[in-house]
């Protein structure tokens, strides 16, 4: 069995096929599946899916790329939303300086809030890093985030970094660049990071995994993200599975 721990199900990409989307991943056992809301309009499909499938779980929180548009009102409405019993985090939050759209002092001021209202309500961080991993890092550390814990969520910094955030409470999540021939720094943390501390994940629509690179993803590709794992550890992809899997239960408290 595996669970997707990151997967935009609530996505324009998946408005003509959804219902086959989620058979396909169903079908390759992947059993499990959190879908992140990140802007009003993602946010509310993400719970309207928690309440048709009893498989799909939500993270609710404020992109970095649109932190610009996100008001005093959204954050309130977040935690509104954190009290439903398939709310399991807060994010994707963090930081992205790859798009211009939000001021880097903006995003900031947006990642530390939600960092503080995901202490209040007692939920982990799920976090975006683009570009952005020295003021990442920083932050996460002045706003103590690890009495919540989180996840690095699609992890593509270095193995350095990975144990950084290991200490700090959180947990190592990789997707499809860790298939991608030249993707050198997610292999290594795939190989030298304990499997206690991995998640998968697909970010699907984005980032398929080799040797669907370049098209749609969806959850059913997750089980590529976790052979790749295996082979690098040189462990069966059994053992991934069961590992990730219990990793992401525990983490999310979904062994309800």
């Amino acid at each position: 069995m595996f669970i997707d721990t990151h997967v935009h199900l609530n996505a324009d990409q998946y408005e003509e096929d959804l219902q086959e989307v989620i058979d396909r991943a169903l079908e390759a056992n992947v059993k499990k599946m959190v879908v992140i809301g990140f802007d009003r309009i993602t946010i509310e499909r993400a719970m309207k899916l928690v309440e048709e499938y009893s498989f799909i779980y939500a993270v609710v929180g404020w992109h970095p790329v649109d932190a610009i548009d996100c008001t005093e009102e959204d954050l309130r409405w977040i935690e509104e939303l954190a009290a439903h019993e398939k709310v399991v985090g807060i994010g994707e939050m963090g930081l992205d300086y790859h798009w211009d759209k939000s001021p880097k002092d903006i995003q900031q001021e947006v990642f530390r809030k939600q960092i503080r209202l995901a202490q209040k309500v007692k939920l982990p961080i799920i976090i975006h890093n683009r570009d952005a991993t020295e003021d990442v890092i920083r932050i996460l550390q002045e706003e103590e985030a690890y009495l919540t814990g989180g996840i690095m969520h699609c992890f593509g910094g270095s193995v350095e970094t990975a144990k950084q955030c290991i200490d700090m409470n959180f947990m190592i999540s990789l997707g499809g660049p860790v298939t991608f021939k030249n993707a050198k720094k997610p292999k290594e943390v795939a190989a030298e990071i304990p499997l206690e501390y991995l998640l998968i994940e697909t970010d699907a629509p984005y980032l398929a995994p080799h040797p669907h690179r370049g098209k749609r993803n969806e959850p059913a590709l997750v089980p590529l993200v976790a052979e790749e794992i295996a082979r690098l550890k040189g462990i069966s992809i059994e053992e991934v599975a069961e590992a990730t899997t219990k990793n992401a239960e525990r983490f999310f408290n979904l062994a309800k």
